[in-house]
């Protein structure tokens, strides 16, 4: 009987140590840890660790501060884009039809920065929103950011064809291709932001 109690009391020891260290460790999950878990819900997971690394101690494990940084870092490289594409019609020996096309690229990429930064304005108001609020900001988010996504493929599409091939395609391309999937990866944490709010809210604010 005694070892038996012996036997028990080691068990629950063991438990509760368990329960010490699982506890501790959740504590003690880096911030970048925690990045790199929440861009597997992205396109680009590797490009999202990348661009969001930096911001760790900021982002914490705070899924709206994440979605936010998300759109400023989206915001910001589309920001950059847009002056580098501006400067291409500035390019000796320029074609009409390339000029033409980056001329449309400049304009795409202008509303796109303006939809990214409603969008991290309205991200910003969200705060301790609930309910049918809270829906109608994120909705709001989701459509602009949507928008900026199509906004820089539609700059992109204007290049398509070999017609166009050349350097100054190239090099537009690959600017705005890293702004899209960029975009595209605060898009998807964005969803993830408003799918867990949403499911975590109280029955009767949905």
């Amino acid at each position: 009987m005694a070892r038996l109690a012996f036997s028990i009391l080691v068990l629950f020891f063991a438990l509760y140590m368990t329960g010490i260290a699982a506890s501790a460790s959740t504590r003690n999950s880096s911030p970048a840890a925690y990045i790199v878990a929440s861009c597997k819900a992205t396109r680009y997971p590797a490009l999202c660790v990348q661009c969001l690394s930096g911001y760790a101690s900021e982002i914490r494990q705070d899924e709206q501060h994440l979605a936010r940084t998300a759109l400023s870092v989206s915001l910001s490289k589309a920001q950059s884009a847009a002056a580098f594409v501006a400067k291409m019609t500035q390019v000796r020996g320029i074609k009409p039809r390339e000029r033409q096309a980056v001329k449309d690229c400049i304009e795409n990429m202008g509303d796109g920065v303006d939809r990214l930064s409603k969008s991290v304005k309205e991200l910003s108001h969200v705060g301790r929103a609930v309910g049918q609020d809270f829906m109608w900001h994120m909705s709001n988010v989701q459509t602009w950011v949507s928008a900026a996504l199509t906004d820089e493929n539609t700059c992109l599409d204007g290049f398509a064809g070999r017609v166009m091939d050349g350097n100054i395609k190239t090099a537009i391309r690959r600017r705005v291709v890293n702004v899209a999937q960029v975009t595209s990866n605060a898009l998807a944490l964005v969803n993830r932001f408003a799918a867990r709010h949403r499911a975590a809210a109280p029955t009767e604010e949905r």
